[in-house]
């Protein structure tokens, strides 16, 4: 059965999560108070972003609406947060901010303020991404030579990344990292080359030490690497950097020597596979089929440039005691505000926690203006949760209202819970930590939809925009 497939996944399902939006001048959520809902908008027309409404109350009323019903005694995967990649070209965006802007920029997107988004999980690039502004890894020789032993290894290319980390820490001591390299240092690569080729056997060992290094050298520094994707984007070698690793070997380099490595060294590091596209679930399955790399195996992580979400729900009714993760999807230069806010609401955020992920992460979280910075064949049309201007201000893009829709809202710990769909109206709701009830909903339609919601035997009656995203809080 798919996912919380208690009921169906699209028509008047049972679902998990759920998200709110907020102004940056909004209050704060406050304590509930007795039959009261609070409730955020966004408006796909951009007319309003992230505000909070009128609250709504609980009332005994009878009316023909179509029913959202809430039942948090059917609970599912706890939630570890939601947020973005933390890219070197987005340190190096957010470092030409002045120093009172900067400051500003990262108590807004980590804090816990009234005017604060509460990211709560960040991704961070092994090496250089394509996001980075030249293309590097810890371990670079001339050509010709090699350094299994790893005596050359640094992570002084990442200074930068690491002390905008150590300042997000500082805000936010909880965050959750996942870190993948986009290649491995070149001389381990049968083509020499950042872009494309793959892995050599003989290399197997030493690139284990090197993430062994990697993870290490970021504790010494004070930063937990809480999981590691072997390779993003595994079956894509035509990015620049990138890698070709198809299943079996991304599950003989698990089973023989990243897995043995990380006991060896006692780390506690997850160890999760693929890291791409809903497509190729099968990826996935290949590699949790085999007993000996399962036992190194968290769980699996998803992108959705192709396929479909209920990938993870695949995977999940396969090997049910594996985790999920969502962990890139990005919004693009071409895309509008309305279509990227309702498809990757639909898709992503609620799409995502429907299927049993455990979080929901978007692509870059700044750029300039022009899309960069990004290496030579790297994306070029890419845009950031923020956009960072030549005079040194900052603007808030669609991607930032998306993820702030959970991340204010719904902390690390919360627990994706049961909640009903209707033919237009995409749901997922959660039970955070301290006990409230969190829904988001999405009108995928382009009318005023009317509805109910259904909790503990009470009726609050909802009017939501068409081409809209909400959360309420109760």
């Amino acid at each position: 059965m798919e996912f919380h497939n208690l009921y169906s996944f699209f028509k008047g399902t049972a679902l998990l999560c759920g998200v709110v939006l907020f102004p940056l001048s909004c209050t704060s959520v406050t304590q509930n108070k007795g039959n009261e809902v609070q409730y955020w908008l966004t408006k796909g027309d951009e007319s309003i972003k992230l505000q909070q409404q009128t609250s709504i109350r609980f009332v005994n009323t009878t009316n023909n609406f179509q029913n959202i019903e809430i039942d948090d005694t059917q609970k599912f995967q706890y939630v570890d947060g939601f947020g973005y990649t933390l890219t070197g070209g987005s340190v190096e965006v957010i470092n030409r901010l002045s120093s009172s802007n900067r400051k500003a920029l990262l108590n807004e997107l980590f804090g816990n303020a009234k005017n604060s988004i509460s990211i709560s999980y960040l991704r961070l690039s092994i090496g250089a991404s394509d996001l980075d502004g030249e293309v590097f890894s810890y371990n670079d020789l001339p050509e010709g030579q090699t350094d299994v032993s790893l005596s050359k290894f640094s992570l002084e290319k990442d200074k930068a990344l690491i002390a905008m980390l150590k300042d997000i820490l500082a805000i936010n001591p909880d965050i959750k990292i996942i870190a993948a390299p986009w290649s491995p240092p070149v001389w381990m690569k049968d083509n020499g080359k950042s872009k494309g080729g793959s892995l050599k056997p003989e290399f197997y060992r030493a690139y284990a030490d090197y993430f062994v290094k990697y993870i290490q050298g970021m504790k010494k520094e004070g930063i937990t690497i809480d999981a590691v994707t072997p390779q993003n984007e595994p079956l894509h070698p035509g990015n620049n950097p990138s890698l070709y690793m198809p299943s079996d070997q991304q599950r003989d380099f698990i089973k023989n020597y990243l897995g043995p490595a990380f006991k060896n060294n006692n780390l506690k590091t997850k160890i999760v596979v693929y890291d791409h596209n809903c497509n190729k679930p099968e990826y996935a399955l290949d590699i949790l089929k085999d007993p000996e790399a399962y036992q190194y195996i968290d769980g699996s992580a998803f992108h959705l440039y192709e396929g479909d979400i209920s990938a993870l729900s695949t995977v999940h009714n396969a090997f049910p005691d594996k985790n999920l993760y969502f962990t890139e999807q990005w919004t693009g230069s071409k895309g509008t505000f309305n279509e990227d806010l309702n498809w990757h609401m639909k898709n992503v955020l609620i799409g995502s926690m429907r299927n049993w992920s455990k979080t929901a992460l978007e692509w870059n979280l700044a750029n300039d203006l022009k899309y960069g910075p990004h290496t030579d064949g790297g994306c070029t049309e890419c845009k950031g949760a923020i956009t960072v201007s030549d005079s040194g201000d900052f603007t808030r893009n669609v991607a930032y209202y998306i993820v702030a829709h959970a991340s204010k809202f719904i902390p690390s710990g919360s627990q994706c819970i049961v909640s009903t769909q209707t033919k237009y109206l995409s749901t997922a709701a959660f039970k955070t930590p301290s006990g409230k009830t969190v829904l988001i909903v999405q009108n995928d339609h382009k009318a005023v939809e009317n509805f109910n919601i259904k909790f503990a035997g009470k009726t609050a009656a909802v009017t939501i925009p068409g081409s809209s995203a909400a959360t309420y809080i109760f």
